[in-house]
């Protein structure tokens, strides 16, 4: 067994105010204009919206993107949606400019091109954020053997308490004697305070966020701590022609 998942579960059932952000760009690299991709006779951008606000623990849910004609489709459907400035580098940054638009507690980062996303994920993540004191929480799962090699799915080493040590695309921890440690795979959904997101902006992108392509080594760099719960609903995110069959077959068993 790989259960791993050591952060407190606390006794403030205080409402907490939480607003999920897919950041969503049309101009993709590796699967050309993938947000709006059909899949199950949505937009890729529509099912993860319509997962997302399944949540009964989310306040609101928000499409933040540069796009007029992701906007537009939005709109059309009746999902809320907002433009955001093409200057932005990241799916942090994105949020980060909502959050200075929109009041929250707790802002939630969600990658738009996460279909497989559960409600589930928001309990545990929130669950997490119910301590003041953690300013950056976010998911991992056992990885799957499929994806303990893979440098697409991205692995996540933890202390006792729950703190990422680090993320990377490459296999950690290292098996050097053959023992086949636990490996488990981070899943892109990310839970902020407003001041860890103020913070991130006003950082320099860090050396090892250069060297991996990962943003939240950022705030590891900075000294600033990821706490990492468990779930064992895997996600599979979208970046290649082979993602999107991958979900599709899977979307169509379920």
């Amino acid at each position: 067994m790989c259960a791993r998942s050591k952060y407190r579960q606390h006794e403030n059932r205080e409402f907490m105010k939480t607003i999920a952000i897919i950041p969503a760009r049309l101009a993709s690299t590796r699967l050309r204009r993938k947000m709006l991709r059909e899949l199950a006779g949505k937009p890729l951008i529509g099912v993860v919206y319509g997962t997302v606000r399944s949540s009964p623990l989310l306040t609101d849910v928000i499409v933040a993107t540069d796009s007029e004609e992701i906007l537009s489709v939005c709109r059309d459907h009746g999902w809320k949606a907002l433009m955001t400035s093409p200057n932005h580098r990241s799916g942090t940054e994105r949020v980060h400019e909502v959050a200075t638009r929109e009041s929250a507690d707790v802002y939630i980062n969600v990658q738009g091109d996460e279909p497989m996303i559960r409600p589930e994920h928001f309990t545990v993540l929130i669950e997490i954020m119910k301590d003041p004191a953690v300013q950056v929480g976010t998911l991992m799962t056992p990885a799957a053997d499929v994806d303990i090699a893979n440098p697409n799915a991205v692995k996540v080493v933890t202390d006792l308490a729950g703190r990422a040590l680090y993320f990377s695309r490459a296999t950690i921890p290292y098996d050097r004697d053959g023992i086949r440690p636990c490996y488990f795979k981070h899943l892109g959904i990310y839970a902020y305070r407003r001041a860890a997101l103020d913070r991130f902006v006003s950082l320099p992108e860090s050396r090892l966020e250069k060297s991996e392509r990962l943003e939240q080594l950022r705030f590891l760099e900075n000294g600033i701590s990821i706490h990492v719960g468990e779930t064992p609903f895997d996600s599979v995110g979208v970046d290649t022609e082979e993602d999107l069959q991958r979900v599709i077959r899977i979307l169509t068993k379920r």
